[in-house]
C-alpha cells in the first residue's frame, strides 16, 4: 500500500471525527493548553497560601496538596466552561488531568532545584546525598505516593467540578 493511498483512506475517518464533533456541539481541538495554565495558576496560588499559613500552624502535606489541586481544578474547570459554554467530554478530563500533573510536578522539580542551588549549603547537600544512598526506598516510595495522590486528586477534583459547573445540569 503506498504512503498516498493510505492518507486517502484515513482522511475520510479523520473528517467524520471532526463533523462528529461538531455535530456533539464540541469543537474537535479545543486548545486545553490554557487551561493548564490556569491549572497551574489556581495551585500555585493556593500553594502560597498554604506556605504562608504553615508558619502558624502544621498542616498535612498531603492534604495541602489536595486541596491546592482541587483550588487548581476549580479555576481551570470554570474558565473552560465560561470560555466554551459547555463542560469537558471525558477524554479532554483525562488530557487535562495529566497535563496538569506534569505541570504540577515540573514546578515541583523546579522548586527543589532552586532549593537545591540556592538554600543548601555544601554540608546540606552531602547530608542529602549520603542519606539517599543509604535509604533511597522511603524518599522514591514518598515520590510516588504524593505523585499518584496529585493524580488521583486532579481526576477527581476535575470530575467533580465539572459536573457542578456543568451548564446543561443547572438548567434541568
Amino acid at each position: 500500500m503506498l504512503p498516498s493511498s493510505r492518507k486517502s483512506n484515513l482522511a475520510p475517518n479523520l473528517d467524520k471525527h471532526k463533523a462528529s464533533a461538531k455535530r456533539a456541539g464540541q469543537p474537535a481541538n479545543s486548545g486545553l493548553s490554557q487551561y493548564v495554565g490556569f491549572f497551574a495558576i489556581g495551585y500555585l496560588l493556593t500553594s502560597v497560601i498554604f506556605m504562608i499559613v504553615q508558619l502558624q500552624f502544621a498542616l498535612n502535606p498531603h492534604l495541602v496538596t489536595v486541596i491546592s489541586v482541587f483550588f487548581g481544578a476549580y479555576i481551570a474547570v470554570h474558565k473552560f466552561i465560561k470560555h466554551q459554554q459547555r463542560a469537558l467530554s471525558v477524554s479532554e478530563m483525562n488530557r487535562l488531568t495529566v497535563g496538569s500533573t506534569v505541570v504540577i510536578w515540573l514546578l515541583t522539580a523546579l522548586y527543589f532545584i532552586s532549593l537545591w542551588l540556592w538554600l543548601f549549603d555544601e554540608a546540606n547537600r552531602a547530608v542529602f546525598i549520603e542519606m539517599s544512598r543509604q535509604q533511597p526506598w522511603p524518599l522514591f516510595a514518598a515520590l510516588v505516593l504524593i505523585l499518584v495522590v496529585t493524580l488521583v486528586s486532579a481526576r477527581i477534583s476535575i470530575l467533580i467540578v465539572n459536573r457542578l459547573l456543568d451548564p446543561k445540569r443547572k438548567k434541568a
